[in-house]
């Protein structure tokens, strides 16, 4: 069966928009509402264990002292400043803040030259979506996927697999005929509990997360990746992809009918 889909996150793998796309953005919004609020980078790298923005400000306002006391205030507090968030992200994506990460556009084009189709599989919301791509990729960004998934469609956030079992659903794929490309531990375990094999390009909060799940691991795409049972390739190229994908399909194959 041959790889035929890439199947792409957003957030860390995309683009490196968490440190300093949407943590930032979640500070501005802290300080538009005069909270002398502040997540460090090694604050927002615990929260991120959370996935989902409105989750990780829900947890913070839980954790802390000089929050409101009552659950039903935490939570229309966490709503407003998640708003505002949103807000403050969309402008720092139209200033262009934050690029694509090294190799994504590189591979993406190596996928669509083979014919492969491309979906997005993000538990992000459509407009922060939109915000990146469009200042990144154009305004017809749209057209590189069959498939766009996003919070709106998926409520249940990674690690659970709705995202991904909704983008094979739209692609009419099965998972063998896909790769997820991820950065983090939630995606990799999203994508795995979908029974999709993953390209783990570890993004800068996750540089050293464990691998061992992953099809293929590396720093970034035009890093050096590492694959089980193949030599290492000096980036992750379309071709190589497709015969790490096929020796993986032929192993298992093996080891069902032994």
């Amino acid at each position: 069966m041959a790889l035929r889909a890439l199947i792409w996150d957003v957030d860390g793998t995309l683009a490196e928009t968490e440190r300093d796309g949407h943590r930032e953005a979640f500070n501005d919004a802290f300080a538009s509402m005069a909270l002398q609020w502040r997540w460090s980078v090694e604050r927002y790298g615990v929260l991120l264990s959370t996935s989902g923005g409105l989750e990780r400000l829900q947890r913070d306002l839980a954790e802390r002292d000089d929050a409101p006391r009552s659950a039903v205030e935490r939570l229309a507090l966490a709503r407003e400043l998640h708003r505002r968030k949103n807000a403050a992200y969309l402008r720092r994506m139209a200033d262009g803040a934050i690029a694509l990460r090294p190799g994504v556009q590189r591979l993406m084009q190596e996928a669509r030259d083979a014919g492969a189709l491309q979906a997005i599989a993000t538990t992000t919301g459509r407009a922060n979506v939109d915000a990146l791509l469009t200042r990144q990729l154009g305004a017809d960004w749209i057209d590189t996927f069959a498939a766009v998934l996003c919070a709106e469609d998926a409520p249940l956030k990674k690690p659970h697999p709705q995202v991904y079992t909704l983008a094979l659903r739209r692609l009419s794929l099965c998972p063998e005929e896909t790769i997820a490309v991820e950065d983090s531990p939630n995606g990799l375990a999203s994508a795995r509990a979908a029974r999709i094999e993953v390209l783990l390009t570890r993004s800068e909060y996750f540089a050293s997360c464990d691998a061992s799940d992953a099809l293929v691991a590396c720093n970034g795409l035009d890093a050096p990746a590492a694959a089980r049972g193949v030599p290492t390739a000096t980036r992750a190229q379309w071709p190589w992809l497709c015969d790490v994908h096929r020796r993986a399909l032929r192993t298992r194959a093996s080891a069902v009918s032994h």
